[in-house]
């Protein structure tokens, strides 16, 4: 490798991109969402109008040959163009004229298959990477969570994104035991805009949902409600109205959900074997991503296990934080936990 090429680290979520640059920490945080403006004309493809932050403000506000979508669809490639414009665009916006291609190590759900494996890592070299590297999300997020995963010692790591929940039991470097669901973040948005039009006749946005969830939202009822003033459109008369919503209208808007996600975990946990299982009652469970920082949730993951669930430091940004970790010391994580295609 030469001593010029830069290293890139990018934890390619289903809502969110981070880049994270070694020496400099995330350099970037937008929105994986891109809006495409619809071709008129028989020459015409699709043309790419913005990418990220910009994009996103543009999602449920477009007129009719804009359309805001997601190229990540539950945590892998749905639009394997599009992804590759986005990682492009983020490496421009992070490089800018730097004449040397840069390495990328990229964050893959526990589940990936290695079809999807081979997408993810040919849209980074398209999008002009030297070398491109993948590793499952869940190993990403241990490193950044500071749990020394070479040690013969299990422990389970909860990575909560927007597209799923990976949960995985590490041990020497490698997965034990996992699985990856598709219910996390974005499924209790939906939830939440379910729940509102049926019991409120209200229609939200997926936006005002995911505020909703973020200010007043709790994995376990509460004996101290929040409450938040809701604005949408009334389902009867069609015209802008606003209620009042309060948390455990939430925590049971999203019932559903949550439980999908704890069986994830317990799931596991019956897959683990038993000297490993030992290590987790005494280790704990560590969250990780962005999802975990529902009000309780570790409560909740306690309550339906029986161990103890604790919140990484700044979960948000734990996978992002592992990748510039193991690009730092590729030499180390070489053999347990990196693909090159």
């Amino acid at each position: 490798m030469s001593f010029f090429s830069p290293k890139l680290g990018v934890d390619l979520g289903t809502t969110n991109i981070l880049v994270f640059v070694p020496g400099k920490g995330v350099v970037t945080n937008e929105p994986s969402v891109v809006a495409v403006g619809k071709a008129h004309g028989k020459h015409g493809g699709n043309k790419i109008l913005a990418i990220g932050a910009e994009a996103k403000q543009m999602v449920g506000r477009t007129p009719d040959d804009i359309i805001a979508y997601r190229p990540m669809k539950d945590g892998v490639i749905a639009d394997y163009r599009v992804t590759e414009a986005m990682l492009r665009y983020f490496m421009r916006k992070v490089l800018g004229r730097n004449p040397f291609k840069p390495t990328m190590l990229i964050s893959v759900p526990a589940g990936v298959t290695s079809t999807e494996k081979r997408a993810v890592i040919e849209a980074a070299m398209k999008a002009g990477a030297k070398n491109a590297f993948v590793v499952k999300e869940p190993i990403l997020a241990a490193i950044g969570a500071g749990i020394p995963i070479h040690e013969p010692m299990g422990r389970m790591i909860v990575d909560i994104g927007g597209g799923t929940i990976d949960v995985a039991v590490i041990s020497l470097g490698g997965i034990v035991a996992s699985t990856s669901v598709k219910c996390a973040g974005d499924r209790l948005d939906r939830a939440i805009v379910d729940h509102v039009k049926k019991q409120h006749n209200l229609a939200i946005g997926d936006k005002t949902a995911e505020e909703v969830k973020i200010k007043i939202g709790a994995a376990v009822p509460l004996t101290e409600e929040l409450t938040l003033a809701v604005k949408g459109r009334d389902l009867i008369s069609g015209l802008p109205r606003t209620i009042d919503i309060s948390t455990n209208d939430i925590v049971q808007a999203m019932a559903r959900e949550l439980r999908e996600m704890t069986q994830a975990i317990r799931k596991v946990l019956q897959d683990t074997p038993p000297e490993l299982a030992a290590d987790i009652i005494d280790n704990g469970i560590i969250l990780t991503g962005g999802s975990s920082q529902l009000r309780q949730m570790s409560e909740l993951v306690y309550r339906r296990t029986g161990v103890v669930a604790k919140l990484a430091q700044d979960p948000y940004y734990c996978v992002a934080r592992g990748t510039g970790i193991a690009l730092k010391h590729l030499h180390t994580y070489q053999k347990s936990i990196l693909a090159k295609q």
